[in-house]
């Protein structure tokens, strides 16, 4: 299906329960493919108990995280109550982590509200027994400007380990020039500057990200209905930097599935989950089309297209509310 994209479902709740009928596991379950190499759970972040269940006695060496940082999932509760929320689900993923691990947890900055919730959470993770390892900051290409402030064109990515993990240096050179000269040195006699010591065209990742493409629609990995969805380039460079084959990553907000993305192409084993049965559909959904047609995403169309065409609540909700030219969805069932 071409050219069939959806709204946030995060922001609309009678989309969101319309779909629910389509989705094949309920909070509590957990989806398990063949040989229990991957499993998407619908459980809770924060409920030890429930994460317990995913993990059985298994731990991982790598955990990704991204949660709902812009509180809407909290409908804008206090501050001191989401960083408590993470509190909790820090401590689980340190328990579910091997002796030697790592994690990394995307979190934002609001720059007109005293940088939070980064400054309070960067505070709690202090206390956490993680130790912290960089502070890593990836650019968009597209950003919210303002005539007063400086355009805000980055996503915030916290890097802390527990124990000693192993980090592979050469995991992957950048797509960055280098274009900056300077840093002279003296070798063998000769003054030298940093552009002529290296053979390599490129930079090595730092922790400043400019080379990684913003997800948007026009993008083969775009995932229509979710929101924020994290560059598989960027996870992709996390899971080989911080593990190895056939190790376990845990991914505890899977919204676009974009971990199990990565999991799957790096030959890793993915534990992920989310607390809504509609992003865990998401999730299983796009790993099956990974697998069938080679893709990452849907571009601009979406995971529920197949169904849609065939739910007349649905077509006539998206045609009334958003306007949708559905004219061109010809189906032998279907009177749009």
């Amino acid at each position: 299906m071409v050219n069939f994209p959806l709204p946030r479902i995060d922001l609309d709740p009678v989309l969101h329960d319309l779909l629910l009928p389509y989705c094949r596991i309920k909070i509590g379950e957990i989806w398990t493919n063949s040989g229990n190499r991957h499993k998407v759970g619908c459980i809770d972040s924060a409920n030890s108990v429930h994460v317990k269940k995913m993990m059985k006695k298994e731990t991982a060496s790598l955990a990704v995280q991204d949660p709902p940082y812009n509180f809407v999932a909290f409908e804008e509760k206090k501050l001191s109550e989401f960083v408590n929320w993470c509190k909790r689900w820090v401590n689980i993923s340190y328990n579910i982590l091997s002796e030697n691990a790592s994690i990394y947890i995307w979190l934002g900055a609001d720059q007109n509200n005293n940088f939070q919730p980064l400054s309070d959470f960067i505070r709690m993770m202090s206390s956490s027994g993680f130790t912290s390892r960089s502070f890593i900051t990836m650019r968009n290409q597209r950003g919210y400007g303002t005539q007063k402030n400086w355009m805000s064109i980055r996503q915030e990515l916290l890097y802390y380990i527990k124990g000693a993990p192993d980090f592979n240096i050469d995991a992957e050179y950048t797509e960055i020039p280098k274009i900056l000269k300077g840093y002279y040195k003296t070798i063998d006699g000769k003054e030298t500057e940093n552009l002529e010591r290296s053979k390599s065209e490129n930079i090595r990742a730092g922790n400043v990200w400019v080379d990684i493409q913003q997800v948007f629609y026009r993008m083969e990995e775009n995932v229509n209905g979710c929101y924020a969805q994290k560059p598989l380039k960027s996870i992709e460079r996390i899971v080989l930097a911080n593990s190895k084959e056939d190790e376990i990553i845990v991914d505890l907000f899977a919204h676009s599935g974009t971990t199990l993305i990565a999991a799957e192409r790096l030959n890793r084993r993915c534990f992920t989950a989310d607390i809504d049965p509609v992003f865990c559909e998401i999730t299983i959904r796009r790993l099956e089309n990974y697998r069938r047609n080679n893709k990452t995403g849907w571009q601009n169309s979406n995971p529920f297209a197949e169904d849609i065409i065939h739910d007349k609540k649905i077509l006539s909700y998206l045609k009334k509310n958003y306007h949708f030219d559905l004219s061109y969805i010809k189906t032998e069932n279907v009177a749009v």
